[in-house]
């Protein structure tokens, strides 16, 4: 039985209550018929805060203060990563986390990247590695369908599998981390996918995106490369169920064919959700992912 016939609520509601990582069914509604609303859900969040055993938070602050010690400045805490810190909470702490480590050997890519040139002007073309790991990342969800899904209720043994592609982007902007969503990847060209990676940047670092596109994605690419770093590990999004997330692109020498060759090598850092995926799904995802961006990746991705 769905919860919509247990507890009497809006979509909208709902959809805030899953949000929140609060099972509905558990709030009592306030207004006529017991129909749940937001500010149900928001008391219902603030009384489980309230009633949790603090044993894991020691409170140290009793006996000295940072200013004890010398000079501080308080300061606020950005808006964006106010709101993302519950999301964040709530993520890691329902969500048993694993993360596979790999190397993907991108060296043909990274020669075919910088090596494109406008037919008509003649001037060089610059397209982002995600663009290429985007499209790369749908096929792969194609493959592997329970990587495009979400658990909404573990307790009714059920999974919802995505029929859409939508990959999120994390994007570093000076108000904090935000994640909107490249829609529809795997019916766009990898210059499509590339200008809207552009787009969607921007008008996140300048507020101007919409709150809807941070939601309703596929799986999420999280990027250190232009920053540094190899292997970390990624939390997940929820409601989905990974994350990639791609370190920065170094030179190795692998031994091919008798000899020792310098090649190209990406780190990536997958983390996914234990519950429904286990370690050998991981590593073969991993593996189709290394072939989509391998030697082959022209054909692969339908450049």
């Amino acid at each position: 039985m769905s919860d919509t016939k247990k507890v009497p609520a809006s979509p909208k509601v709902r959809k805030f209550a899953r949000e929140l990582g609060a099972n509905i069914n558990e709030i009592i509604g306030s207004e006529r018929d017991g129909r749940v609303t937001e500010k149900d859900i928001k008391i219902f969040i603030n009384s489980k805060v309230k009633n949790k055993p603090q044993i894991d938070k020691p409170n140290l602050k009793s006996e000295f203060d940072h200013s004890d010690f010398g000079e501080i400045e308080i300061k606020e805490i950005p808006r964006v990563k106010k709101i993302a810190a519950p999301h964040l909470s709530n993520s890691w702490n329902t969500i048993p986390h694993v993360t596979h480590h790999d190397d993907i050997d991108i060296t043909e890519l990274e020669d075919f990247r910088s090596n494109l040139i406008d037919s008509i002007s003649g001037e060089k073309i610059k397209i982002t590695p995600l663009a290429f790991i985007a499209k790369a990342l749908t096929n792969n969800l194609k493959k592997f369908p329970t990587f495009n899904s979400s658990i909404d209720n573990i307790d009714n043994g059920k999974i919802t599998i995505k029929k859409y592609f939508h990959i999120g982007i994390a994007v570093d902007t000076p108000h904090g981390l935000m994640v909107p969503k490249v829609r529809n990847v795997d019916k766009k060209k990898i210059k499509e996918i590339a200008a809207e990676l552009k787009e969607i940047s921007d008008l996140s670092r300048k507020l101007k995106i919409n709150k809807k596109e941070f939601f309703g994605g596929s799986i999420t690419i999280t990027s250190l490369g232009g920053i540094g770093g190899t292997y970390f590990t990624p939390i997940i999004n929820f409601p989905e169920v990974a994350i990639l997330g791609i370190g920065r692109s170094y030179k190795k020498q692998i031994f091919i064919n008798n000899k020792f060759l310098a090649r190209t090598v990406l780190p990536i850092s997958l983390s996914y959700d234990h519950r429904i995926i286990d370690g050998a799904e991981a590593a073969k995802f991993c593996n189709a992912l290394k072939e989509s961006l391998g030697k082959n990746f022209a054909y692969n991705l339908a450049f």
